[in-house]
């Protein structure tokens, strides 16, 4: 697709003790778009998130962002434009403070002190943290971690948010927080989750991953209300649908 901000063409990952997590992936992704990354445990949906900064490098295929391909040359571009965001917020909250941890990305960009109090004020607020910049980030809340996390990134200013299993062990205000803070945003989002209640709220647009290729993308709510596709992929049908 000319347009897509997100392009992956014939995705092959084999990890060094043979075991192949992804096959002949290929998918699109548009700007502003929602999408989100279901499958069962071991599809290889964190595999294909890592592939899109270049944490992990494919064994076969190719990864474009904003039509930059993701090789050695453009590698650091391409983490400036996708901000990736893991499943646990303490593996990305390292500083002293909430300030120092979401404005140490842009002080590695070498950015003039008034922009990173600039994007640092801007993170924090997009993510109703504003007033706890001194706040250890070991005595805050999980979904204030999370929160942080995510703050941490967005100081990045990324065309892209990638997220994996973000609405994991939070209670349901911090998971409706997090929901309401996502859907504000106007970024192109990629978020996995086994979270299918948290996926039709957020993400219009589903991709299913099942052993390592893609068994179907489309509407959310309608591919959600295929028992019989669910259930061949190892996914339970929504009560509510």
């Amino acid at each position: 697709m000319a347009d897509a901000l997100i392009d992956v063409h014939d995705l092959r990952h084999v990890y060094d003790d043979g075991t192949a997590a992804l096959d002949d992936v290929t998918m699109h992704i548009a700007k502003g778009e929602r999408v989100g990354l279901v499958g069962p445990n071991g599809a290889g949906k964190s595999t294909l998130l890592l592939h899109l900064n270049g944490v992990l490098r494919p064994t076969a295929g190719t990864v474009h962002i904003g039509g930059v391909p993701l090789d050695d040359l453009h590698v650091s571009e391409v983490r400036r434009r996708v901000g990736l965001v893991f499943q646990d917020p303490n593996d990305m909250l390292f500083c002293t403070t909430l300030r120092e941890d979401v404005a140490f990305g842009p002080l590695q960009l070498g950015l003039p002190e008034d922009e990173v109090r600039a994007r640092t004020a801007r993170a924090l607020a997009a993510v109703g943290l504003a007033g706890l910049e001194e706040k250890l980030p070991h005595h805050l809340s999980f979904g204030q971690k999370r929160a942080a996390a995510i703050a941490a990134v967005l100081s990045m200013e990324p065309e892209i948010l990638v997220m994996d299993e973000p609405s994991s062990n939070l209670d349901p205000r911090g998971r409706r927080t997090l929901l309401d803070m996502l859907s504000e945003l106007g970024i192109t989002l990629l978020v996995a989750s086994h979270d299918l209640a948290f996926i039709l709220e957020l993400c219009p647009r589903v991709i299913v991953l099942d052993g390592g290729k893609i068994a179907r993308t489309g509407p959310t709510r309608e591919l959600f209300a295929d028992e019989a596709f669910m259930s061949e992929h190892g996914l339970e049908r929504p009560r509510w649908l």
